[in-house]
């Protein structure tokens, strides 16, 4: 068995997302197509005989390194599913901005499923492992998946879709985090969300079965009405970006990172000069299916 196993945790953005009606369990039933994109925060993942407990550290001392990491939840779950007796060590190295509506949390639980696995050669049966994903959190089983998928129920309901061409992805954290609660109760006030869930079309952000370049479209995000309220900057933003020569761009999740998808680099090197000073940006792009679990799935 392998002691120490180094794998990457990608990032997600949203290609539209709909809020439907509260559901009974308190969620929010949604309707949201992800998309994985390059950007990608590391694990350093090791096992020991002789420590019996989970041991997390982490370079951004602002993230948690205790059980309030899903991480840390991840390997806790793993360890009690398998039965391992051994210890576990995580050194997570963070690219992917927190409370920007990446994902990065969610895809570093999954990449710690996925690198237990490797390391130890115990695998899950999948649906196991969708349950223990499903139990981290509503972002996480996308990332079992990778690519581009549907997300219904409150987001851990997930149907790989066709990929679509590869596009160049710009990615804009505005340096502020936003709460994803606080937005999805302020959401529910401002959309009346007060029937029955309803499903919206998904032709509104990109699940048509047959692909062209108006299909990217905007990427429609009932959250932007409740963040752009408070933050109009990051509005402004994207009506900069798509006037600079995106094909598309949106506030991703519930923010507050902005993306812009590019047929180009010279396109998007172009759009990086609306961006405003201060603000980090991310020139990556987007990831297949195959891509996506090639890499998660491989020691880097």
């Amino acid at each position: 068995m392998a002691a120490t196993i180094r794998v990457r945790a990608f990032a997600k953005i949203n290609l539209g997302l709909k809020i439907l009606a509260q559901r009974p369990d308190g969620y929010h039933e949604i309707r949201t197509i992800y998309q994985a994109v390059s950007l990608a925060d590391r694990l350093e993942i090791s096992v020991s005989a002789r420590r019996h407990d989970v041991h997390l550290e982490c370079d951004d001392p602002a993230i948690p390194a205790d059980r309030a990491n899903l991480v840390h939840r991840a390997a806790g779950l793993w360890k009690r599913a398998r039965k391992f007796r051994g210890g576990i060590h995580v050194r997570l190295l963070k690219r992917i901005p927190a409370g920007s509506g990446l994902g990065g949390a969610s895809s570093d639980a999954a990449a710690t499923l996925f690198g237990l696995e490797r390391l130890t050669g115990d695998r899950l049966s999948a649906p196991e492992r969708l349950r223990l994903a499903a139990r981290l959190g509503s972002d996480v089983p996308f990332f079992l998946w990778g690519g581009r998928c549907l997300g219904i129920g409150r987001g851990e309901e997930v149907y790989p879709l066709w990929d679509l061409p590869r596009r160049r992805c710009l990615i804009v954290f505005p340096g502020f985090s936003v709460s994803t609660a606080e937005a999805y109760r302020e959401a529910g006030h401002r959309l009346g969300l007060t029937e029955s869930p309803r499903s919206p079309r998904m032709t509104s952000f990109g699940a048509r079965p047959h692909f062209s370049l108006e299909d990217w479209g905007p990427a429609e995000n009932d959250f932007e009405r409740v963040v752009f309220a408070r933050w109009p900057e990051l509005e402004r933003l994207k009506r900069q970006l798509i006037r600079a020569g995106a094909e598309t761009a949106s506030m991703t999740g519930s923010g507050s990172a902005v993306f812009a998808l590019f047929d180009s680099p010279r396109a998007l090197a172009r759009a990086t000069g609306v961006i405003p000073r201060g603000w980090k940006q991310y020139s990556t792009r987007t990831l297949s299916r195959a891509e996506y679990l090639r890499a998660v799935t491989s020691e880097d």
